[in-house]
């Protein structure tokens, strides 16, 4: 039941403004409903499935679900104050759409602190409603099942739609890759002269690791993590990944890329989810089932294994 489960946070999102429309609710609440579906409103206890982009009044980008190629989910909680995110999204039913600002000022002043870093007055949100599962408390395994019934049901159409949409980044990026038997594709980029890891070797790469919209989830380069403001100052200096190859350490798709390269080469490489993390996705949410991955990689340095140490003679016994 918990597949991809995100738990929405007024810290963690955020959401794009809209000009005009807009209707006033309480503590500073601003809501501007661009599709209004007639249906049962969402209520304290409700599951639900939502894209949603979050954003700072200055237009910087706090999150962005449709990045990640897929809805988020939450259970929708008892609003802390009225006019807080909850209390916003309780207004929608499913299929409409609509565009909240949350006063920070009014959150900060209903206990709620104020997200670091965040300078502006709103958090402005736009949301998408794509499922509703009302609460059942009357019959909470029927509840449970529906959940279940759902994540299966978005698992299968990711299943499904995962090779199509291979092919669709192929071409869309004019990639001509090679396909191995495993079913990765390589794209090198630049022919590397040195050695070629075999399975127990030591070798040093720079990657970088991206969703088929591009969204970039984790790398090794400072300059890449800048760029893709994902930066973590723990992190740094940002170093290449050091380890053992062919060993399990990493997704057999990395480690497979690798071992396909020479010292000094680069090359792009784009996992099918069974080489990935397959039909479960990695947890946290960012990386969903059935959910190909992109790594661009450089193989900076190759440290064969040693061989095995010689025998020792054996020793004559004591006369």
């Amino acid at each position: 039941m918990k597949k991809g489960l995100l738990i929405l946070s007024v810290a963690a999102l955020g959401f794009a403004a809209c000009n005009g429309g807009f209707k006033k609710g309480p503590a500073g609440l601003m809501y501007n409903i661009h599709d209004d579906v007639k249906s049962d409103s969402i209520a304290d206890g409700d599951f639900i499935s939502l894209n949603i982009i979050a954003k700072t009044d200055g237009d910087s980008v706090l999150y962005n679900s449709y990045e990640l190629d897929r809805p988020s989910q939450t259970f929708v909680s008892k609003p802390s104050y009225d006019g807080d995110l909850f209390y916003a999204i309780k207004l929608l039913s499913k299929g409409d759409s609509a565009t909240f600002k949350i006063d920070l000022d009014s959150a900060e002043a209903k206990g709620q602190p104020k997200p670091q870093g965040i300078k502006g007055k709103y958090i402005i949100y736009t949301v998408k409603i794509e499922e509703v599962i009302h609460k059942d408390t009357a019959n909470q395994q029927a509840f449970q099942e529906k959940i279940e019934n759902y994540f299966k049901a978005e698992g299968d159409k990711a299943k499904n739609a995962e090779a199509g949409n291979i092919k669709k980044y192929l071409d869309k990026n004019s990639i001509k890759a090679e396909t191995l038997p495993s079913g990765l594709f390589i794209a090198t980029t630049t022919a590397g002269t040195g050695v070629q890891p075999v399975a127990g070797d030591s070798v040093v790469v720079n990657y970088t690791g991206k969703l088929l919209s591009g969204k970039v989830f984790d790398t090794s380069v400072e300059a890449e993590a800048k760029k893709a403001n994902i930066f973590n100052p723990a992190r740094a200096p940002y170093q290449p990944l050091s380890l053992i190859i062919g060993k399990g350490n990493v997704i057999p798709g990395f480690d497979e890329g690798v071992m396909h390269m020479k010292k000094g080469g680069k090359a792009t490489v784009i996992i099918p989810s069974k080489l990935g993390y397959g039909d479960r996705g990695m947890p946290g949410g960012m990386i969903g089932p059935f959910t190909p991955l992109i790594f661009e990689l450089e193989l900076v340095n190759v440290i064969q294994k040693n061989e095995a140490p010689a025998a020792p003679a054996p020793v004559a016994p004591a006369q």
